[in-house]
């Protein structure tokens, strides 16, 4: 995979950047903030679904939906 990115300076606690990529598997730093960023993001996005459930009205007839037509032999 390649990353475009741009190099960024930033003031990391050391600890908790090594907490993190002890608990990760990581030996590199930027991997580990990477991969530490995506996580956050994904689990914020699945906050964002969580608290829409039950508020979007679908007009579906799911068993209708889940039968299939029968197969040609």
């Amino acid at each position: 995979m390649t990353l475009l990115g741009m190099r960024t300076t930033l003031d990391i606690p050391e600890p908790l950047l090594e907490e993190a990529r002890r608990l990760l598997g990581f030996t590199s730093k930027t991997d580990t903030v990477i991969v530490s960023l995506r996580e956050l993001i994904r689990r914020h996005r699945l906050d964002e679904l969580k608290s829409m459930l039950g508020t979007v009205k679908l007009d579906i007839d799911i068993p209708k939906s889940r039968r299939r037509p029968p197969r040609a032999k």
